[in-house]
């Protein structure tokens, strides 16, 4: 039997595309919970989730646009299940390999597992600098963690709940990537990447992330990996504990919002 899913949607004005990935997500059956976030949209992807009847979408939503990592963390908050996800609403991730990640952690080898753009899998080719900004990123990181990841940027990451509810998150955009690579290598997790496939899109298309945001990743990576370690709360089990015929009671399984 699979262990139970729990996605974390952090959503950020994506109306055009929420709704298809919302459905691509629930037809998972191992899919225990959806937390979705809306991170202050100023258009109407919150009303779009709204229209969705699933007793497993938990809906929380920011008054202001506060960041990837805050929606993360907010999500963190409801999420159940023995696994988490971090799903971007865009579709540039397809929720179709949830099973290409679920496998390590299934096979009891990985506690986190990364799907790299960089391993072979099928996507779209993009801007040139975004490539190389990923691969400088992604290098010093691994400097400082001595880790040898292919990217640590992925928006793609998969978590054992205990895992990821054991980690004191800070950071508020998109530092959560380099924050999490950085804390979880000091936990001594142990961490595998997967080939995913990638359909990226152009900022015609709505990309958000820009430059800026790649120089804060540089002060995040520094700030992270040289800070004074954090004192594990709790052992980190090594497997994923499954529970046959357990009936799942979620915190919150109606739709709410606030």
């Amino acid at each position: 039997m699979e262990p139970l899913l729990g996605v974390i949607v952090p959503a950020f004005n994506e109306e055009a595309t929420v709704g298809r990935m919302i459905r691509r997500v629930l037809l998972h059956d191992c899919v225990e919970q959806v937390v979705f976030v809306d991170d202050g949209s100023s258009d109407r992807t919150f009303e779009v989730i709204q229209g969705f009847s699933d007793r497993r979408l938990t809906l929380r939503r920011h008054d202001v646009n506060r960041g990837k990592g805050a929606a993360i963390r907010t999500g963190l908050s409801y999420v159940t299940g023995d696994v988490v996800i971090i799903q971007d609403a865009d579709l540039e991730y397809s929720p179709q390999e949830y099973p290409v990640l679920l496998n390590p952690i299934l096979q009891g080898q990985a506690d986190v597992v990364y799907g790299s753009r960089f391993l072979g899998g099928p996507h779209r080719v993009l801007l040139f600098w975004h490539s190389v900004g990923n691969y400088f990123l992604t290098l010093f990181s691994n400097m400082l963690t001595d880790i040898n990841l292919t990217d640590m940027e992925t928006g793609f990451k998969m978590f054992r709940a205990s895992v990821l509810k054991e980690i004191n998150l800070q950071s508020d955009r998109f530092g959560f990537e380099p924050e999490v690579t950085a804390k979880v290598a000091r936990l001594g997790c142990r961490l595998y990447e997967v080939p995913i496939s990638y359909h990226g899109r152009d900022y015609a298309a709505g990309k958000k992330i820009t430059w800026r945001d790649g120089a804060a990743a540089i002060y995040h990576i520094v700030r992270y990996n040289l800070s004074p370690r954090q004192k594990p709360r709790r052992t980190i089990p090594h497997r994923v504990i499954l529970r046959p015929g357990m009936a799942s009671t979620p915190r919150d399984r109606a739709v709410t919002s606030g």
